[in-house]
């Protein structure tokens, strides 16, 4: 073992708000050493971000270090200026943020961005960052990074947004990256790329990563030490054979059983096939890029979706599986192919054939932090669809709000909250609430649960399923997790650079794939490793 990199003694971190000031993180312990790769996993609301943030003196408004050390290289990190941090940051300490579409700025190009953490640390000058800048996202794997460079934020996919973080990252050649949920929107070939590089990176240079993740699967096959939270204290620390291996307390155990796996049985039986509800035929959609280029996002895709029954629709970020789903919910018009909805064919609805579509299939977004309105109490946020289609009496609308609050299983309190107030897996109940206020057929889910620590995230699949089997729900479901996907799919289509490679059966295309590319999506799981030590 080499020297002691960060030290990290009884931390306590608080934060005041309106109703008083509320503890974060209690009598936390952690030692990381140069080139070792340590991962703090737990639920959400753990305190695992809160000390991420500390360490790199980088706490939201009204949070405070009330005790505890943390020493970097043998400094007091606690004791530095705002000037002595700017100094730290990103040369010394560098973190990659957990949501892209915050942590980028939406009026600068890429290129521009990654090039600007080189020049403040005098790494290139003007003439030279550009040039760099392009080999630090193709590094980060970033396909056409020249194209990319000069694009915004907004024109590149959430895991590319994710991946120029990471570029970003690289660029100050720190000695300790605090990769906070690093690669929670990426997909798992990306994802395996992106860790493969990160521990490449501190085995040749000596770089230490402190890894945030709800992911046991990633912690188990990257780390070489892993610190358990809970309520901002830490349950449990040690090796992965040790924690993962043969965990000692009951809570790193529910952590373990809850996360979704590839091994044992199926978790549903198969369901033979019945009429679909939508069919899709030769779906294209072309984007153009700069130079007078065009992309093809997605190229002559065709697949049913049985009645009652999911469909899984999985691949790289950039695969054309949200952009698919968009033209099936006609908030995109493909560029060539039909969509069919019950019968009908609705690819070129407008007008009130279009609003009526909508009452039939609703969206449950990937990201519950922005799609719920922040000003409006849930009860509102819940029935806003009823009011908007004119469904019931003002009385008749909050009682079918407290009605599907009930079905997502939130209690009566929930309804005079607001977002802000809630957790991250009540967020996306709540969402599933709204979308299910006007009794659709289909619910197009983008990713829901990508956000989510392995608990919830296994509450709100079984969710999912109860809600299909109870009420006969059709499922189209975006999702780059694999044993996710295992879970609640009766069908599944793989994507690759917008064709489908690959659909059949669950158990036949995840278990028995026909595609080499399918097999290396496989291949590329994490927690294969956490599944051998246990």
């Amino acid at each position: 073992m080499t020297g002691e990199l960060l030290r990290v003694r009884d931390l306590a971190v608080s934060y005041r708000t309106s109703s008083g000031t509320v503890p974060a993180v209690r009598g936390v312990d952690l030692t990381v050493h140069t080139g070792q790769v340590v991962a703090v996993v737990g639920e959400s609301g753990s305190g695992k971000s809160t000390t991420a943030h500390a360490t790199i003196g980088l706490l939201p408004r009204g949070g405070r270090i009330d005790g505890g050390e943390i020493t970097f290289a043998g400094r007091d990190l606690t004791r530095l200026s705002d000037r002595r941090w700017r100094g730290v940051r990103g040369r010394e300490i560098a973190l990659v943020p957990q949501d892209p579409a915050v942590s980028l700025n939406p009026v600068h190009r890429i290129g521009d961005q990654v090039g600007e953490v080189l020049r403040i640390h005098g790494f290139a000058d003007r003439r030279t960052a550009g040039i760099e800048a392009v080999e630090l996202l193709r590094r980060a794997g970033i396909p056409e990074p020249e194209a990319r460079a000069r694009q915004y934020p907004h024109e590149l996919s959430g895991g590319m947004r994710q991946r120029a973080l990471i570029a970003a990252a690289l660029a100050g050649r720190p000695k300790l990256i605090i990769a906070d949920e690093p690669t929670s929107a990426l997909d798992v070939t990306v994802q395996k790329r992106i860790l493969d590089q990160l521990t490449e990176l501190a085995a040749e240079s000596g770089t230490a990563i402190l890894l945030i993740t709800h992911d046991l699967g990633v912690a188990a096959d990257r780390a070489s030490h892993v610190v358990v939270l809970a309520e901002g204290k830490v349950v449990e620390a040690g090796t992965v054979g040790e924690v993962i291996g043969a965990p000692s307390q009951p809570y790193t155990r529910r952590l373990l059983d809850a996360a979704p796996s590839m091994s044992g049985p199926p978790p549903r039986e198969s369901r033979p096939a019945t009429e679909p509800i939508v069919s899709v035929r030769g779906l294209s959609k072309t984007y153009p890029l700069p130079g007078g280029r065009v992309v093809r996002a997605v190229d002559d895709v065709s697949f049913d979706i049985p009645r009652g029954q999911t469909l899984a629709l999985v691949g790289e970020s950039g695969s054309g599986k949200t952009t698919t789903a968009r033209m099936v919910l006609r908030l995109e018009t493909p560029s060539a192919g039909s969509v069919t909805f019950d019968g009908q064919d609705v690819t070129a609805s407008r007008g009130e054939d279009l609003r009526q579509l909508r009452r039939r299939i609703q969206l449950v977004y990937q990201n519950p932090y922005t799609s719920l309105n922040p000003k409006f109490t849930v009860e509102e946020i819940v029935a806003e669809p009823l009011r908007a289609f004119g469904v019931g009496t003002r009385a008749e609308r909050r009682a079918r709000a407290a009605e599907l609050l009930d079905q997502v299983a939130l209690p009566t309190t929930t309804s005079r909250r607001r977002p802000a107030e809630l957790s991250g897996g009540q967020r996306q109940r709540v969402a599933i609430a709204r979308a299910l206020a006007l009794r659709p057929e289909l619910l197009v889910c983008d990713e829901p649960v990508s956000a989510l620590d392995v608990s919830v995230q296994a509450q709100i699949l079984r969710l999912l399923a109860e809600l299909q089997a109870g009420l006969g729900l059709s499922y189209l479901f975006i999702s780059h997790d694999l044993a996710v996907v295992r879970q609640l799919a009766d069908r599944v289509g793989v994507l690759r650079a917008g064709a489908l490679v690959e659909l059949g059966p669950a158990a036949e295309v995840l278990h028995q794939p026909k595609a080499e590319y399918t097999r290396e999506l496989l291949a590329a799981i994490p927690g294969r490793s956490a599944q051998e030590v246990r």
